[in-house]
């Protein structure tokens, strides 16, 4: 089988392996298994540093067809990004027409593409991974609804199964409800309860930048150390908010309190949240956050905004919290549990159990059917 991906994840080429963010290569080398070629349509770019967020493809027989990025977040950019459009276009109408079958990621502006092309191609076997927010009732940016309305119209997307995060009352014969997952079968240890006495761990996993909203995680913090709570914060990602959280955290006197790791592999992360007792996730727009399901698989519990499918995932508040991004919410989340750890160790529980049926082996033995049963 010759299988298509077409993706915005920007790729990059160490020695003779094709990298790129590591839980979206994670995840698709479950599906490399099954096909005997690939050819990636994406943006191709040097960095002069590896990063450890970087994870190499699994396949011997990989070709990358490099795209330019394309982004219009201002006029100067829109500019330059219509003038690409043509030629991008053709990359992945060439592409769409020699593969076996057509993979798409989406939202992106790259996936919007694909969303057009693969209109043309109504016989092959078709299947969309959409990553994001699929709630109806959620602000989205134009080009998200465009994506999203064309992968619910059966015309435009004959043989085309779609998968999305949480169960949505959708008309679509071609929607299905998905997940992803972070852990193998094997990699399941029993973790002990942490209890809420001597330093409590708070945790922020993800992009230091707006949508994450990493300086609220902060601020919150800030505000639990000045109350005398025994607390430590640990922050890992890379963003464009780095330097403000340096500042804040610098002008606040809270270094002692608090480290900012950057990125770091897996298994320093499954770390983390074996020793953390909260993860903190404000983020304004989820799919399905892989951060919060692995938080929970360590016994980490989430204390969540209500985004996506999380309320799903965190069964409505009885496997974590689910409030609204506000500095008082996070404080009095947080001083609810240290009153009832009862109510904290019971959510922990349910949590534990419930993240720990959605692993990469489960995730596994689904895509042979994806791929069979357009």
């Amino acid at each position: 089988m010759k299988f298509l991906i077409i993706t915005h994840a920007e790729h990059i080429k160490e020695e003779q392996a094709y990298c790129a963010y590591a839980p979206y290569v994670q995840e698709m080398n479950l599906w490399l298994k099954y096909v005997d070629s690939v050819e990636i349509v994406a943006p191709l770019v040097k960095v002069k540093h590896s990063s450890p967020i970087n994870i190499p493809y699994e396949h011997n027989n990989i070709k990358v067809n490099a795209i330019p990025s394309i982004q219009f977040t201002s006029i100067r950019a829109s500019i330059a990004s219509l003038f690409k459009l043509p030629y991008i276009l053709f990359v992945i109408f060439k592409a769409c027409k020699k593969a076996d079958h057509i993979h798409i990621r989406c939202p992106g502006n790259i996936g919007l593409l694909g969303c057009f092309v693969q209109a043309c191609f109504p016989k092959k076997p078709k299947t969309v991974k959409y990553a994001g927010n699929w709630d109806p009732k959620s602000k989205q940016p134009w080009s998200y609804q465009i994506q999203k309305w064309i992968l619910k119209n059966e015309f435009l997307t004959r043989n085309t199964q779609v998968l999305v995060y949480g169960n949505w009352k959708e008309p679509s014969k071609n929607m299905h409800p998905f997940f992803t997952a972070s852990y193998k079968e094997e990699e399941k240890i029993d973790v002990e309860s942490k209890p809420l006495k001597d330093k409590i761990g708070l945790l922020f996993v993800g992009t230091l930048n707006s949508g994450k909203r990493p300086l609220l995680t902060l601020k919150a913090f800030k505000e639990l150390v000045h109350l005398n709570h025994n607390v430590h914060l640990d922050i890992y990602g890379e963003g464009q908010q780095r330097n403000k959280i340096e500042a804040y955290v610098s002008e606040n006197n809270l270094s002692n309190f608090m480290t900012l790791h950057g990125n770091k592999d897996k298994e320093t992360l499954k770390k983390a949240y074996q020793q953390a007792h909260f993860l903190v996730f404000m983020s304004k727009s989820e799919g399905w956050p892989k951060v919060v399901a692995e938080a929970m698989f360590w016994k980490c519990l989430p204390i969540s905004s209500n985004v996506s499918c999380i309320p799903e995932m965190l069964n409505q508040g009885k496997r974590g919290s689910l409030i609204q991004p506000k500095l008082e919410a996070i404080i009095n989340e947080f001083n609810f549990y240290v009153n009832n750890p009862k109510i904290y160790k019971d959510k922990v529980e349910k949590a534990y159990i419930w993240s720990r049926t959605y692993t990469l082996d489960k995730f596994e033995a689904e895509i042979p059917k994806l791929l069979t049963n357009p």
